[in-house]
C-alpha cells in the first residue's frame, strides 16, 4: 500500500498546532526515510500556506551526545520557518540545546568540503534551538523524527560575528537562571561546525533543495538538550562569539 504522505503530514502538523502528543507514526504506518522527508516537506508546505516563511534549515544529531540521547546513529535535517515562539502552551515536550548558527552569503548545494562550505558564510552566531517532539514520551525512530521536521520548533540567534572566527574548539555554557546546565565545545559538532554545514549542503541536495542566500543554517547541538519549564531564563554563552538568551513564559 502506498504511503499517504498528505495524511501523515496532516497528523503531525495538527499535533504541532494543538500541542498534543501522538503515537509514533511508525507504529501504524510503514514508510522509508525518503518518504519521511516527503512527509516533512508536505508538513512545512502546510505551514507556508498559513503564512509562515522559510528562513533556513537545521542539522540534527551532529554530536555523539545527541545520538546517544535520542538512540539514533545518523544525522538528519529539518526546515526552519519564522513561525517559532517560546510559550509553553505551544509545546508538548519543550527542550533547548546550545548551537552555532551560520548566515549564508552564497548558495550551497551538493557535495562540498568544509572549507568550501565556510567560504559561503556571511556570519556566525551563538544560538539556541527549542526542540519539541510531537510523539508520546519523546520517543521515536529516525523516520518518525524526520517526518516531524527533526523536532524543530523555534530558535533564537545571538550577535553575528565575522565568518573567519575560529570555530575549532570554542567552549560554551548553557545556563538556566544563571546556573550551568550544559557545558560543551564546538568540537562536539562533527569535530568542527563547518563539517555540519558541508553535510547540510550534501543532504539537502539529495532531496532536491539548495541552501539559499540569506538562509540560516543551525549546525546542531553542542550538548544534549535540556527540558524547559515556565519562568526559566536561558542563556548560551560561546567563547569568542558572545551570548544569546530568552525567557520561557506560560
Amino acid at each position: 500500500m502506498a504511503t499517504d504522505i498528505k495524511k501523515l503530514a496532516e497528523i503531525v502538523d495538527t499535533a504541532a498546532i494543538e500541542a498534543t502528543a501522538i503515537p509514533q507514526l511508525s507504529q501504524s504506518h510503514s514508510f522509508t526515510l525518503d518518504e519521511a522527508y516527503d512527509i516533512q516537506a508536505e508538513m512545512i508546505n502546510r505551514r507556508l500556506v498559513r503564512g509562515e516563511v522559510r528562513v533556513g534549515m537545521k542539522m540534527g544529531f551532529t554530536s555523539r551526545a545527541k545520538m546517544i540521547q535520542m538512540g539514533v546513529d545518523d544525522m538528519i535535517w529539518g526546515r526552519l520557518t519564522d513561525g517559532g515562539v517560546i510559550s509553553l502552551r505551544d509545546y508538548v515536550h519543550p527542550r533547548v540545546e546550545p548551537e552555532v548558527a551560520f548566515l549564508l552569503k552564497k548558495p550551497l548545494t551538493g557535495p562540498t568540503t568544509p572549507m568550501q562550505a565556510m567560504a559561503a558564510v556571511e556570519a556566525i552566531a551563538p544560538a539556541l534551538e527549542i526542540i519539541d517532539s510531537r510523539y508520546e514520551a519523546f520517543k521515536f525512530n529516525v523516520q518518525d523524527v524526520v517526518a516531524d521536521n527533526a523536532s524543530s520548533t523555534g530558535f533564537v540567534i545571538g550577535p553575528w560575528c565575522p565568518p573567519d572566527t575560529d570555530l575549532d574548539n570554542l567552549g560554551g555554557i548553557m545556563e538556566f537562571n544563571g546556573r550551568p546546565v550544559q557545558i560543551g565545545s564546538t568540537a562536539a559538532i562533527l569535530g568542527h561546525p563547518g563539517r555540519s554545514l558541508a553535510a547540510a549542503s550534501r543532504m539537502t541536495a539529495e532531496e532536491g533543495e539548495t541552501l539559499e542566500v540569506g538562509w540560516i543554517v543551525m549546525a546542531g547541538g553542542v550538548t544534549e538538550a535540556s527540558p524547559l519549564s515556565a519562568g526559566i531564563s536561558v542563556r548560551n554563552s560561546v567563547e569568542g562569539l558572545g551570548s544569546v538568551g530568552f525567557k520561557v513564559v506560560e
